[in-house]
């Protein structure tokens, strides 16, 4: 044996036991490790807490019982409609709608049985001016009177007695031509005086 191999193996002895030193010492010290054949009692305080914090899992975990934990795999079924629905009670993918017209005014599009909303909208707006205009005119005197709303040129066409015991609002701009006068009128005919209703087409 040459002098420069017995030195390397006598640099390792000498470390390999200060490592085991340093960890028995410090609570580090792992069983798997090379160990001197001195027994050194373990009296680090980190070491004992850690051995005690173990006992307790593994009594709490001995039997290898864990909770919430699937015991069986899902079907292909139930992933499916977990995933896409049930067309039966609810259907999670997008179909294609055949409730929906175009519209004849604007052509936009919108829900059978529902006022086109982008016609209508102009009829909230006009609605909403005339409830400003109404609000402006009257403040907060309070409505004794029949209030008639006009726009330019409509007051010109009844004679003045026309509109004794009415309060006027007018508009500053000319009638839309879809809001058609008679809409402000009220009916002339009575009143039903019975519910029953007449059949009709009998012959």
């Amino acid at each position: 044996m040459s002098v420069s191999n017995l030195l390397y193996r006598l640099n390792s002895a000498a470390k390999g036991l200060e490592r085991a030193l340093f960890r028995a010492l410090t609570g580090t010290y792992h069983p798997d490790d090379y160990r001197l054949c001195l027994d050194i009692p373990l009296e680090n305080k980190t070491l004992k807490g850690n051995s005690e914090r173990k006992g307790v899992l593994e009594s709490i975990l001995g039997d290898g019982f864990l909770f919430a934990v699937p015991k069986h795999r899902r079907t292909i079924e139930k992933r499916l409609k977990r995933k896409f629905g049930n067309p039966e009670y609810d259907l999670k993918i997008l179909l294609p709608r055949k409730n929906l017209k175009t519209c004849n005014v604007c052509g936009d599009d919108h829900e059978i049985g529902v006022l086109c909303p982008t016609c209508y909208k102009k009829v909230i707006d006009e609605t909403k001016a005339m409830q400003d205009a109404i609000q402006n005119e009257l403040k907060l005197e309070p409505v004794e009177k029949e209030i008639v709303v006009l726009y330019d040129g409509e007051k010109d066409k009844q004679p003045d007695e026309f509109w004794n015991g009415k309060r006027i609002v007018e508009m500053k701009k000319s009638r839309p031509e879809w809001f058609s006068e008679n809409l402000l009128q009220k009916t002339t005919q009575k009143g039903a005086t019975t519910s029953d209703v007449k059949p009709s087409e009998l012959g």
